[in-house]
């Protein structure tokens, strides 16, 4: 592309291999823009709230996916226009940031562009828009921190937490049992959460799945669970007060590094060689024994004859275990990853209570339990279901569920859910808008319009007439002055979300407005998409 100017000083723009590119400018651009992104967020709205419809996805090699998780559904759709990319993006941004919220920051972003096009059809600059929308979202955050109520949690009262937990579940497709997945989410957060810092380290919590049994059977287990078995079928398969050697070096006799050649002429020579060999492995085990390990995990595989010899000296072995596994049996165990036989001391092993193995239904899948750790800052949420695709679903709800937990620890405010706060947040905007001189108030209105839609596509959901219910909760809301009326969903018999005790958290809502704020003001901006035709 080339500015170049005519002879009377005007500026026009050559494009190269013009015929080969199409050009949107003005108002089509924003148009095609903004259907771009309402495109995207009418996919995302029907699975909004607890009665919302998941996706299912399936991908070039036929993997298919089911889900109800915003972020997740983006990321696996093929998307090719520029516009769209940026609401995955924003789902995905709101993912890492809160891990809750992903469906509902789409729909909103969907329905700011929506209002924003009415706009620009009444001749409003789009400037103009994006600076009103950016002093309304600004109210509606205010706001938010006026209506959210703060709680009070610890070790013995975990009710409040698990409430906001058994929300997030509500909507995905594990909602049957919410309560017993919630209470295991919320004791792992605790587990592993530095409550001093107001920090978790969502890492040292495992989540692993196994195909079979219920959902019911799914545990929290204060230890770490390998998907190994011992390496030798006659090796004990339950350990208590474990002394736990973790090597990254294998069981092997070394190789020299150097190119050789040995030539045996001889039996004498061969049986050298051998014992030689057995030698290595004897003191390899003898080290092991010596130190006063009870159980030896090997990043490595190991010899039969290192097998065969570990047997025969009542030292049980785990092979071939995976650098993370190893790193979170270190954290749990208190022990150091030792990366040579030579530096084997008693100090670097870790400790555990009890190292059991365990069998699974009738497929001889067997899997190592290390219970009991010296350190228990390491966890595991062990999941159980029907299919791989139960499991997968389970694995993204518990994900969010977590993320909730850790939100609430660095920060303990919470607003209603049923899209309470959303309604509350429309009627403060639209009142604040009258404050505003200028085209900006348009803008201002056009915000507190769009907020409606989350509580719109909730009552749509649940198949509630929506216009209707929506007015009816407004006009509670602002005769009663109760920021806590939200759409039913559940059909319980009263609107009051405190009494339905669905909560969600303060900084997810804050994050969710202003993530798609600053998306819409960014798509607005666009005025010229200058693209290669296609063929």
């Amino acid at each position: 592309m080339a500015l170049a100017f005519d002879e009377f000083g005007r500026p026009f723009i050559i494009l190269k291999e013009q015929e080969q590119k199409t050009r949107l400018r003005g108002l089509d651009a924003h148009k095609a823009n903004i259907s771009a992104g309402k495109a995207v967020a009418r996919i995302l709205k029907t699975s909004l709230g607890p009665k919302g419809m998941d996706k299912m996805l399936s991908s070039p090699d036929g993997d298919v996916t089911i889900t109800n998780d915003g972020a997740t559904i983006l990321e696996q759709m093929d998307v090719d226009n520029q516009i769209a990319k940026l609401m995955v993006d924003l789902s995905r941004s709101q993912d890492y940031e809160i891990g809750d919220g992903t469906t509902g920051v789409v729909v909103m972003a969907g329905s700011f562009l929506e209002q924003a096009e009415r706009l620009l059809e009444h001749g409003i600059h789009p400037i103009r828009i994006a600076e009103g929308f950016e002093m309304a979202s600004r109210i509606a955050v205010e706001h938010l921190e006026r209506i959210a109520q703060k709680f009070e949690f610890g070790p013995a009262n975990l009710e409040p937490l698990i409430q906001t937990c058994m929300t997030t579940l509500s909507s995905k497709i594990v909602n049957r049992c919410k309560r017993d997945l919630a209470e295991i989410a919320v004791k792992a957060v605790l587990a592993v959460a530095d409550l001093e810092r107001k920090d978790v380290n969502l890492d040292l919590i495992k989540v692993e799945g196994k195909v079979g049994g219920k959902l019911e059977d799914t545990e929290l287990i204060y230890g770490i669970i390998v998907d190994k078995d011992m390496s030798h079928p006659q090796m004990p398969k339950r350990i208590e007060d474990a002394k736990i050697a973790i090597l990254t070096c294998p069981f092997e006799p070394p190789k020299p590094k150097t190119k050789h050649k040995v030539d045996i002429d001889s039996v004498e020579k061969f049986q050298t060689l051998r014992l030689q060999e057995q030698k290595y492995f004897d003191d390899m085990v003898q080290k092991c024994k010596d130190v006063g390990a009870s159980l030896v995990i090997c990043q490595w595989g190991f010899d039969d004859e290192a097998n065969h010899l570990l047997m025969h000296r009542n030292l049980p072995a785990v092979r071939w275990v995976g650098g993370v596994e190893l790193e979170l049996i270190a954290i749990a165990t208190g022990g150091r990853i030792v990366p040579r036989f030579q530096e084997l001391t008693p100090e670097k092993l870790g400790k555990a209570g009890l190292v059991r193995e365990k069998s699974f239904g009738t497929t001889k899948d067997r899997m190592l339990y290390i219970e009991h750790c010296a350190n228990s800052r390491a966890v595991t949420i062990f999941i159980r279901g029907g299919n791989k695709m139960i499991i997968e679903e389970t694995k993204r709800s518990i994900h969010d569920a977590l993320c909730v937990a850790r939100n609430l620890i660095r920060n303990n405010s919470i607003v209603y859910g049923g899209g309470s706060a959303e309604i509350s947040c429309s009627v403060a905007v639209e009142a604040a808008a009258d404050r505003y001189p200028g085209v900006e108030q348009y803008a201002i209105r056009a915000f507190a319009d769009a907020l409606d839609s989350i509580p719109m596509a909730l009552a749509e959901n649940s198949g509630l007439q929506p216009i209707e219910t929506l007015s009816a909760v407004k006009s509670q809301q602002i005769k009663e002055n109760n920021p806590f009326y939200g759409i039913d969903c559940n059909d319980v018999g009263t609107n009051d979300m405190c009494e339905q005790n669905v909560f969600e958290t303060l900084i997810g809502k804050q994050q969710q407005i202003l993530l798609a704020t600053q998306v819409v003001k960014m798509i607005l901006k666009i005025d010229d998409v200058i693209s290669p035709s296609e063929y």
